[in-house]
């Protein structure tokens, strides 16, 4: 049984394809989710890193405390009685939204991703660190590309002014459109420097998935 999501917890989200089908099969695709995913998830967390890759996703967020939830999410969150399961709700909700456009754009029918959004709470300094450059790094592990500034559907490319940018989706999207939530995460790593140095480093696989 998964863990109830809490506020002010820090989360890896992960999902993929149920299946041998891709969810995401052409940019505009990509696109769409961005949307999507911008307009439930940023109103109950806030987003650390993410990447969308053919047949998967992974994200890196931390669940909003109630506080900082506005009025209209924190309506909700009086209907539900307890952020966790409007937490739930939301991912639930982001799934349906996007898998219905899917299937009427491609003529298909039935479920499109595995049930049962994949989380788990990130719990130590290790695991925050490893976790962020596995998520960037996904498209090279996966073969797609040989340098992660090539794959156009992850935060990399928001992190920095001066790095290698792609107009894609990601880059014209509001997703880590807080300076403070970028200087947060670059600061981790000791400065934006230090952050893409940390980039080119082996990562801990067996942190991320034990």
């Amino acid at each position: 049984m998964q863990e109830h999501f809490e506020e002010h917890t820090v989360y890896h989200i992960y999902n993929r394809a149920n299946g041998e089908a891709n969810v995401f099969r052409e940019e505009k695709n990509y696109n769409f989710f961005l949307q999507r995913y911008y307009k439930y998830i940023d109103p109950i967390a806030e987003t650390y890193a993410f990447c969308l890759m053919p047949n998967h996703f992974h994200m890196m967020i931390r669940v909003r405390g109630v506080e900082e939830l506005d009025a209209k999410t924190f309506q909700k969150f009086r209907t539900f009685g307890m952020l966790g399961s409007l937490v739930s709700r939301q991912f639930a909700s982001l799934f349906s939204s996007y898998t219905q456009a899917y299937n009427k754009l491609y003529g298909r029918t039935g479920s499109l991703f595995q049930p049962n959004v994949k989380r788990k709470s990130v719990s130590d300094e290790a695991y925050f660190s490893n976790l962020i450059l596995y998520i960037h790094n996904n498209p090279v592990k996966h073969g797609f590309v040989q340098d992660m500034y090539d794959w156009p559907y992850s935060s990399v490319h928001l992190f920095s002014e001066n790095r290698k940018q792609l107009s894609t989706p990601v880059s014209r999207g509001k997703l880590l459109e807080s300076s403070s939530t970028k200087r947060q995460i670059t600061d981790w790593f000791g400065g934006e420097d230090d952050f893409f140095k940390a980039h080119k480093q082996p990562i801990d696989l067996e942190s991320v998935f034990d």
